[in-house]
């Protein structure tokens, strides 16, 4: 049976006219009658009785009609929900984020998406790196936002930015008033540093070498309340500027050497996102290459 054949049933059940069954469907009594009959062909016998003035539904066209009004109702239901889906009007996305993301940039984002899209529910996944890069890989959620991996294996990475990392000094620091601060000048001061296997601290070892760590944590926040006390001072992505500032700590560009790294979303490789998760993409863009989006 085919959704066509079980309206053109249907018309003509309620009905009992072809005629009215042709008005109501927009079909002509040709293309009607011919769904008809194909319709109890696939099913083997009459479920019309048809004479010149009447028509009747036969026992087996009794059986269908209430199926088939619920199969429709169920079919019709479908179709608006996925409509609803398509069109934003309704729908979930799971995002995955590194947390320095999601403290600092996922939430402006976020707030952009849901007042195009108020009806779609977004549920955040606030964790390190690597498991970003897992719950993408295990289908957990659709996308997330991170450094780029050093191995991607079956995962596409769509670059956002490129993020110079900073140090973070204490606000009496001697070397607050400089527009740059070298590696140099960083190595002979406590550091305070992210545990392994944070991402973040592998990606600025790379570039200056092993950490004289004092200090180890898993959250910024921490670094940044702890710099602010003067126990130390540390490295961090940029995006970590405001949130450091806010605890109390003072941000300046690392050079000699620069630590760099592109931020951006990962999904799985030869996949579509759903229609909410391409719009959360999208917003993440925006908020980083705003002429782009629009």
């Amino acid at each position: 049976m085919t959704i066509k054949q079980i309206r053109a049933f249907l018309a003509v059940a309620q009905s009992l006219s072809f005629a009215q069954a042709c008005m109501r469907l927009h079909m002509s009594q040709p293309a009607l009658s011919l769904a008809i009959k194909n319709l109890e062909t696939s099913l083997g016998g009459p479920l019309l009785s048809r004479t010149t003035r009447s028509v009747v539904l036969t026992p087996e066209g009794e059986t269908l009609l209430p199926i088939a009004q619920r199969l429709l109702a169920e079919w019709e239901n479908t179709e608006d929900l996925l409509r609803k889906h398509f069109t934003l009007q309704l729908g979930r996305v799971s995002i995955a984020a590194m947390p320095s993301f999601a403290a600092n940039c996922l939430p402006q984002a976020i707030k952009a998406f849901r007042d195009q899209h108020p009806k779609i529910n977004v549920t955040v996944h606030d964790v390190i790196n690597e498991q970003v890069v897992e719950m993408v890989r295990d289908r957990r959620v659709e996308l997330g936002v991170v450094l780029e991996p050093e191995n991607l294996d079956g995962l596409e990475f769509i670059p956002m930015y490129l993020d110079r990392f900073v140090a973070v000094l204490p606000p009496d620091s001697a070397l607050h008033d400089q527009t740059e601060v070298s590696w140099n000048q960083l190595k002979d001061y406590a550091f305070i540093a992210l545990q392994r296997p944070s991402a973040v601290r592998r990606v600025i070892e790379a570039q200056v070498g092993e950490l004289p760590v004092a200090f180890e944590t898993h959250q910024f926040t921490t670094i940044g309340r702890m710099v602010k006390q003067g126990l130390g001072v540390s490295i961090v992505p940029s995006i970590c500027k405001q949130q450091m500032s806010e605890l109390g700590a003072c941000c300046i560009p690392m050079s000699i050497p620069t630590v760099e790294r592109h931020i951006g979303l990962i999904k799985r490789e030869k996949t579509q996102f759903s229609a909410a998760a391409q719009a959360l993409a999208d917003a993440l863009q925006r908020l980083f290459n705003p002429k782009e989006g629009d």
